[in-house]
């Protein structure tokens, strides 16, 4: 199964990020927004915790991957890895482990503005979920 696909969009980065359930889906979305930010490995020398709750599930995933935005521009905080990630479909919130560096050290490659809700969509397709995010670049 793939874990995200970038579609054409006229000025920004449009992807799709694919997960057997919704907390695969953040790991997998939080790893296309990083490709978009820096697609070279990162080591992961400090770790950070997220702690995010949202309105809905559109909501959720707006607030975690501009919790990546907040890191890496207010803490200069590149993310690598997710070490440990909850997901609460009802109440919509999500804790996470997170494992970077000091962004620093590396040239990021593209500056993502901001994370938006233009064409954003979470659903369930069958057994997968999906979501379809626009980046503002």
């Amino acid at each position: 199964m793939k874990k995200y696909e970038f579609l054409e969009h006229t000025a920004d980065v449009k992807f799709i990020a694919y997960g057997k359930d919704l907390r695969k889906l953040m790991i997998n979305s939080a790893k296309a927004l990083k490709k978009v930010i820096y697609n070279k490995r990162v080591k992961k020398r400090e770790e950070k915790k997220i702690k995010i709750k949202g309105k809905d599930l559109e909501n959720m995933v707006y607030l975690f991957l501009e919790e990546f935005l907040f890191l890496l521009d207010g803490k200069n905080f590149l993310f690598s890895k997710i070490k440990e990630i909850e997901v609460d479909e009802k109440n919509f919130s999500i804790k996470a482990t997170i494992l970077g560096d000091s962004s620093k050290r590396y040239d990021i490659q593209s500056d993502v503005k901001a994370i938006t809700y233009n064409e954003m969509y979470v659903r369930k397709e069958g057994k997968l979920w999906i979501s379809q995010v626009v980046l503002d670049v």
